[in-house]
């Protein structure tokens, strides 16, 4: 039964499995509108909101996942961010972040590079293993506009682009 669903196929379904919750949670939101009657149709009106939510959630998780299949493991414990890559890696706070930026030259696939204290990099191949994890760290950074996040995975620049960075303590 496994070999039933092609895998490109299999992947599609899975990068896009919150999109296809909220269209499930819709549609039993709209049955219950329909069938319903004294409280369930509210019930059915609540899990039609609810599915909107989750919708735009799902798409853009959607959109920032690009596989699984790229060089290393990203592990996210206690935003403590570490990535095992075969050449490179490192180990990170979310707190310590200092700048996000995204460079498209990366081979085998673009990367994410972190900056932390002391301009210590570490690079993350958007296709790492556990990657996708990385759209819930990014967005606990202050000021993040995650559409310009999303916007750059769309539509790649030629060249290295910040994306987020921390601002910078005024003394007067």
């Amino acid at each position: 039964m496994a070999d039933f669903i092609r895998p490109e196929a299999k992947a599609t379904l899975w990068r896009f499995r919150e999109v296809i919750l909220a269209l499930f949670v819709f549609s039993l939101g709209l049955w219950l509108v329909l069938i319903g009657f004294g409280v369930v149709p509210w019930v059915g009106v609540a899990l039609i909101i609810a599915s909107a939510v989750l919708l735009i959630a799902g798409l853009q998780r959607a959109r920032f996942r690009q596989g699984d299949d790229g060089p290393g493991l990203v592990q996210i414990t206690e935003r403590r961010l570490a990535y095992f890559g075969p050449l490179n890696g490192g180990v990170i706070d979310v707190v310590d972040i200092v700048s996000l930026q995204f460079d498209p030259s990366g081979h085998p696939a673009p990367y994410w590079v972190l900056t932390g204290p002391e301009n210590r990099e570490i690079a993350v191949p958007i296709t790492a293993k556990g990657a996708e994890a990385l759209f819930d760290t990014f967005s606990l950074l202050p000021g993040m506009r995650t559409e310009r996040l999303l916007n750059v995975l769309d539509h790649p620049p030629d060249q290295r682009v910040v994306i987020w960075a921390r601002q910078g303590h005024l003394l007067h």
